[in-house]
């Protein structure tokens, strides 16, 4: 089922979404050479709990997942595309990171995710970074009343893709509001013109994920959560939680 959400539910999910921006902007300043995932986590549980919020991802257990999710932010470094657990591992100079994190405040649910890079940065990655982020706000532009759930998907892929870089698309966007994940399902890659019809109301989570390498293919990793690139190399993952108004698409992840 689709909840369409009103004026003031899609005001209460902005301020979930501010404080998704907030723990992103706390984590990028934070993630120097030699602070481990784990530190980034509890920094981002300190600041959603001083916000008086709540912790979308904490204790989450889908069917892949290999058991309940035990931070409050993703990790992924490098050749983890998605969902990277918080671990023991020290960032090192030039790791290419990519935060995901999801919050609620008043039982309403944002979700988010940035790509950075630490350290020296690589030229190749601010590319991949600038590209993913170019394909989000594609996606973005095209989630206007009236349109096609497809065009958003083929809206990213047109930019990720005729960018050289590989997308995956089993893990993609989402509807977002009482539940972290609702219906419908957002593709990454999509036909034009495809799909359910675009109504003021609804809000949805558009989270493009680029592979530099190029192939589309991925695995989980060994710790059941990781998605990493089938062929090594390096991914970015941006999202925004979206509401589409009458007036076109509001970002509500930023603060």
């Amino acid at each position: 089922m689709i909840e369409l959400k009103s004026a003031g539910e899609i005001a209460a999910m902005r301020e979930s979404g501010r404080v998704v921006a907030a723990v992103q902007a706390a984590v990028r300043e934070a993630a120097g050479v030699g602070v481990s995932l784990k530190e980034l986590d509890e920094l981002a549980r300190t600041v959603i709990q001083e916000a008086g919020a709540g912790a979308s991802f904490f204790g989450y257990h889908p069917s892949f997942g290999a058991m309940p999710y035990p931070g409050v932010i993703c990790t992924s470094v490098n050749g983890v595309i998605l969902h990277g657990l918080p671990s023991p591992y020290r960032l090192r100079d030039g790791d290419l990171l990519s935060v995901d994190c999801g919050a609620f405040v008043d039982g309403w649910h944002a979700d988010g995710a940035v790509t950075f890079t630490v350290g020296q940065a690589r030229a190749e990655d601010l590319k991949l970074i600038r590209v993913t982020e170019e394909t989000l706000a594609a996606g973005i532009e095209a989630a206007v009343p009236g349109g096609r759930l497809g065009d958003i998907g083929h809206a990213m892929s047109t930019v990720g893709r005729g960018a050289g870089y590989g997308m995956q698309n089993d893990f993609g966007g989402h509807g977002i509001g009482r539940a972290m994940h609702e219906s419908p399902f957002v593709p990454n890659v999509a036909p034009r013109g495809r799909g359910m019809r675009l109504r003021p109301g609804l809000v949805i989570a558009i989270e493009p994920s680029l592979m530099a390498g190029g192939g589309d293919d991925y695995f989980m990793g060994s710790d059941g959560w990781s998605v990493c690139s089938g062929d090594g190399s390096r991914g970015a993952h941006v999202e925004h939680t979206v509401a589409i108004t009458e007036d076109g698409p509001v970002i509500l992840t930023v603060l």
